[in-house]
């Protein structure tokens, strides 16, 4: 057998030095996100514009839940995320924007009362997950799917607690739902129960029933055990 022989490249700044840039993300959104309680996660499309029938519910739904005490989540952005920090604005609550640096589409909007700025996805996906009571999913992209099946990942397996996750738009989700139920379940690569993990809505005020319904016979504050699960995210 061949030899193999590698020469390892010192002539660049160790990675590992990253670490601390990665370190100071975690603190100052640990720090920050602990003394915002409760708050709601809400996704979609940063494409979503101004007069879209979306951005007007997504701005509804976000007032309703501010009023309602809990403070509302977005990333930061343009689309359905400025819509979500717009009606939170306007309600009790706070309204908070975890802000990530891309090349294209993510310019911070001017309707946070609290905002934080991340470079790194996997940082800033564990604030919109450690911290929230629910998540909103409206019409939206890549990116909001890949929130979406994160946190769908992380109540399946146990590794955060269970709590709403809903989907606003029933035609929009229609058919990666149909494709759930009719191909992932048939494949054994998920079970029928997991299809439980999410409600889908279609009115601003069946998003705040159906949360407030989730926590109508349990605590919204979070039990020891979950307190501990939480730490491990």
């Amino acid at each position: 057998m061949p030899s193999r022989n590698f020469t390892l490249d010192n002539s660049t700044p160790s990675e590992s030095w990253r670490v601390f840039q990665i370190m100071s993300e975690f603190v100052e959104g640990f720090e920050t996100m602990s003394s915002i309680w409760p708050s709601i996660s809400l996704f979609g499309s940063a494409r979503t514009p101004v007069d879209d029938p979306n951005y007007r519910k997504a701005e509804e739904i976000a007032l309703l839940l501010s009023n309602s005490g809990f403070a509302v989540v977005s990333g930061g952005g343009p689309g359905i995320m400025e819509a979500a920090n717009k009606g939170a604005m306007q309600g009790r609550a706070p309204s908070v924007g975890l802000n990530i640096e891309l090349p294209a589409e993510q310019k911070p909007n001017d309707y946070q009362d609290v905002a934080l700025n991340f470079r790194h996805f996997f940082s800033r996906k564990v604030m919109f997950v450690k911290y929230a009571s629910a998540y909103v999913v409206m019409p939206g992209g890549f990116g909001t799917l890949d929130e979406l099946v994160e946190a769908l990942t992380l109540i399946q397996t146990g590794k955060t607690r269970h709590i709403p996750v809903i989907l606003v738009d029933s035609i929009f989700w229609s058919g990666l739902l149909e494709w759930f139920r009719n191909t992932m379940v048939p494949a054994g690569v998920i079970s029928p129960q997991d299809l439980n993990l999410m409600q889908v809505c279609d009115e601003p005020q069946q998003v705040v029933d159906a949360i407030f319904a989730h926590y109508e016979n349990r605590q919204l504050t979070l039990s020891p055990q979950e307190r501990e699960t939480l730490l491990q995210l």
